[in-house]
């Protein structure tokens, strides 16, 4: 494979001609006359995604076969209307080249859609989980993947790059695991992202989670090609495109230089607007995952997301079951929870931030207020605050960073860090 590379100059956007230049001088000769599965994130991330859909069609114009399939993980599947609308099909489309492809979706809970290609047992799982091993980890996990990775001559995986709560920094291989996954995967890889810690594992390159996706990947007998992007705004700063590790490094440092905000001092409140993109409090939460870092113990984010009127298409009732809390509170009494999905634990505990237990007592260390559609009595049923949306002004939280306070406009993919705060 051709490996090419290019990052555009700071404050710089790469314009169309470029994308397709270097996508085409990347993949055409390389993959002609094979069958190609291009995998693709789904409308929760940011990135020019019609252009680069139609940019790698004309790139891959003399493969044999290129499909699209959504590296959905556990998010909810997307009709044919969202599929076409994600990539910018339109009707005149259809009847063209850029209607030829399939559009496909990842269905994690469907055992006829998955192929197993091995396990992990327990001295590789606590080998790769390292200080964070727990005995809450499986002692072995299928890794199992959607058979259509096994049934192309290639994958080509196209996605942004973005500090991430579980793994560290968003995008390579984590469209393999847990993107195109099965359930042991995504459940195992985020519950060791639960027990490492959302401040220590955040915006941090080198994590557990990214060496034991790292490690499935390896089971993969289809060649991976990556094409990595660098995201600002909702345009693309930076291209990567090679193997899966060396793409994945690049854009994960260029990632770490531009979606980083430094801070000197914590802040006692944010108010952290989540887009309208994160139409769940599944994926909503990143405006408190990006925000706790840079909180001061005791201070507060709310979770600003008027739009927002569901916990979890998916998982809802698990978590209207246990709430949110701190990791210890689950450790404490690990057999209560045992029938719990171990992905939903880590969600509930991400959301809750770090804390700790004190004489029986759960003392989170950030309070997490919801304003959102989700009514009071469900926030306190799921161990948040509440706050009418409609009662926010947010020029009262606007200019005093100075004292403490932080508006956040657009949360969830920016993270903000507090100096000297690192992992733990």
């Amino acid at each position: 494979m051709l490996e090419a590379q290019l990052l555009a100059a700071p404050g710089s956007v790469l314009g169309d001609d470029v994308i397709r230049q270097t996508l085409a001088a990347s993949l055409e000769r390389p993959l002609a006359g094979q069958r190609v599965l291009v995998l693709i994130p789904d409308h929760t991330r940011s990135l020019p995604l019609p252009l680069l859909y139609r940019a790698l069609i004309d790139a891959l114009h003399g493969a044999r076969r290129v499909d699209f399939m959504v590296a959905l993980g556990t998010h909810p599947p997307l009709g044919r209307a969202e599929l076409e609308r994600l990539v910018g099909l339109t009707a005149a489309d259809r009847a063209g080249r850029y209607g030829r492809p399939g559009l496909l979706n990842h269905d994690w809970a469907d055992p006829g859609a998955l192929r197993t290609l091995g396990v992990m047992e327990a001295d590789e799982i606590r080998t790769l989980a390292g200080a964070h091993w727990h005995e809450s980890l499986p002692e072995r996990v299928p890794i199992r993947i959607n058979r259509a990775a096994l049934n192309y001559d290639h994958i080509v995986i196209l996605g942004p790059t973005f500090p991430h709560e579980v793994v560290g920094f968003s995008g390579g291989a984590k469209y393999l695991f847990p993107g195109i996954s099965g359930a042991e995967m995504i459940d195992a890889t985020h519950w060791l992202g639960a027990l490492a810690g959302v401040v220590g594992t955040i915006g941090i390159k080198d994590t557990p989670v990214r060496a034991m996706i790292h490690a499935a990947a390896g089971r993969l007998p289809t060649p991976v090609t990556l094409v990595a992007l660098t995201v600002a705004e909702g345009d693309l700063v930076g291209l990567f495109v090679g193997d899966l590790r060396t793409a994945w490094s690049a854009a994960a440092d260029a990632s770490a230089a531009r979606h980083i905000q430094w801070c000197d001092r914590p802040y006692r409140r944010v108010l952290s607007c989540a887009p309208p993109m994160y139409d769940e409090l599944w994926t909503g939460a990143k405006a408190m995952y990006k925000l706790e870092p840079a909180v001061a113990i005791g201070g507060e984010v709310v979770i600003c997301a008027p739009h927002l009127e569901t916990v979890s298409h998916v998982h809802g009732r698990y978590i209207f079951e246990i709430g949110y809390h701190i990791l210890p509170y689950f450790l404490r009494d690990w057999q209560r929870f045992r029938h719990i999905p171990l992905g939903v634990l880590a969600h509930s505990t991400h959301v809750r931030g770090s804390g700790v237990l004190q004489d029986g007592i759960e003392r989170p260390h950030v309070r997490v207020t919801l304003a959102s559609r989700v009514p009071p009595e469900d926030c306190a049923r799921l161990n948040l605050g509440y706050l009418d949306p409609a009662s926010i002004d947010v020029r009262e939280w606007q200019g005093r960073e100075a004292e403490g306070v932080l508006y956040v406009p657009r949360a969830g993919e920016i993270l903000y860090r507090l100096r000297g705060r690192g992992a733990s």
